[in-house]
């Protein structure tokens, strides 16, 4: 019954997309998103929790990722249709506000995302070549973004393809120099089973993990292509576990690597600590060029983020549940212009208030309490019937589910939840705005 109606509410509005996604370039989108600056720049942070044993921080995301995954590949499978998260929530609850806040906290934590990576590119990947105020570098490595974005999306898509391409090289190389340290030995493996002194074992890994779930997100972008995948019902829950299971094993073998070739300190004290692997290398790679290609990494991800967040802004004004001045095209460009605006506006406010670390794990907090009701999501909808077959996670899963995003939710400090607040309250207030606004307009109209 709903998926007739569903294609109901469909009829009329505009024609059906291209199903040309194939499950190869899937796999290939899905490891892309997920393969980004996070893992570049926050090793050493991790490292700093956890202490030599960063892989197992890392692993335990991963697997708390998985449960959220098997809601997502349910979702997508059983309505097929591009929309993300919110669009399964509205489904679920018929909430609009509810909705709309879920699509917001999406936004935020793209721009979250993106400031993190701006402060990082500030860093010792960019001191490289040239030195100054991180802070500042950052601020206007965000307005160089702001200024692509606007410039058009067939040029950022592009450089988005290519960036990805040497991101990925730049990581493969790290796996390399593993290999090489072990055959070597140069490295000391004792050291990645190493665990910070002190703390308590599991406590530090759920510290850890929670930080680095930062560097696995990506994998829910998938679900705004599902319309266009072929076969979704098969395809998409096998390209998005094996995306998220290629992307993890690069990050196991890239951080094991990390500690076996670098002082567990060293990387903690960097804001470039894969160039720190790279400068002990027993291989004879030039630091400025693996720089460049963290850097590139470091670029790619604030793009993705900064598009992906301008253009929700801009659909949620074009829908009319934001002011519609969000919704307003450049011209000349056909971008838009004041969703970019806005949301750079917001980075520039983050960058100059936070850190990597703080502002990493705001963007985990945000998507944590997206993911927390995604799998309420599929539990609601489980007494909707469609008609045709599709993905059917255990029940367990979604429940696991919720309970890991809960308890890495606790594991955040007072700081991050006060910034996530203060973002989700500018939300609800633009939100409230244009109710009253709507609501005055219609009186008039009257």
């Amino acid at each position: 019954m709903e998926a007739s109606e569903a294609r109901g509410e469909r009829s009329g509005e505009h024609p059906a997309l291209r199903r040309a996604v194939t499950p190869l370039l899937l796999l290939f989108f899905i490891v892309g998103d997920m393969v980004g600056g996070g893992i570049y720049a926050l090793v050493g942070e991790v490292g700093a929790i956890t202490g030599g044993a960063i892989w197992s921080a890392f692993l335990l995301a991963l697997v708390l990722a998985l449960f959220t995954a098997f809601a997502y590949a349910e979702l997508v499978s059983k309505y097929p249709r591009a929309g993300g998260a919110a669009s399964y929530v509205h489904r679920a609850f018929r909430a609009p506000f509810f909705t709309f806040m879920v699509a917001f906290a999406v936004v935020m934590s793209g721009v979250t995302s993106a400031s993190a990576l701006s402060i990082a590119f500030g860093g010792d990947y960019l001191a490289e070549f040239i030195a100054g105020p991180t802070v500042a570098i950052a601020l206007l490595f965000i307005l160089i973004v702001a200024f692509v974005n606007f410039y058009g999306i067939r040029e950022s898509v592009t450089l988005n393809a290519i960036f990805t391409c040497i991101e990925l090289g730049g990581l493969l190389l790290i796996v390399l120099i593993g290999i090489v340290a072990l055959a070597t030995g140069t490295g000391e493996p004792a050291r990645a089973f190493e665990f910070r002194e002190g703390v308590s074992v599991p406590l530090a890994v759920l510290a850890g993990a929670a930080l680095s779930f930062y560097a696995l997100i990506g994998f829910e972008d998938s679900v705004n292509v599902a319309e266009e995948v072929q076969n979704p019902q098969r395809s998409f829950p096998r390209a998005l576990f094996g995306g998220i299971l290629l992307a993890g094993i690069i990050y196991l073998l890239v951080t094991f690597t990390a500690a076996m070739v670098v002082p567990v300190e060293r990387l903690a004290g960097s804001s470039g600590p894969l160039l720190e692997v790279v400068e002990a290398s027993p291989l004879a790679v030039p630091t400025w060029l693996f720089a460049l290609i963290a850097l590139f990494a470091l670029s790619n991800g604030a793009l993705i983020n900064m598009i992906m967040a301008s253009r929700l802004v801009y659909g949620m004004g074009d829908q009319g549940v934001m002011p519609s001045v969000f919704a307003r095209v450049h011209p000349l460009r056909r971008t838009p212009w004041v969703a970019i605006l806005f949301t750079t506006l917001i980075a520039v406010g983050l960058i100059s208030t936070g850190d990597i670390g703080d502002l990493a794990s705001t963007t985990v907090v945000l998507l944590l309490l997206v993911f927390v009701v995604v799998n309420a999501t599929v539990l609601v909808l489980r007494r909707d019937r469609v008609e045709h077959e599709h993905f059917r996670a255990p029940a367990v899963f979604p429940v696991l589910g919720i309970l890991v995003c809960l308890g890495l939710l606790t594991q955040q400090e007072p700081d991050v939840w006060l910034r996530a607040l203060v973002l989700l309250v500018i939300g609800a207030a633009l939100y409230g705005v244009n109710y009253l606004a709507t609501r005055y307009l219609d009186r008039r109209g009257a």
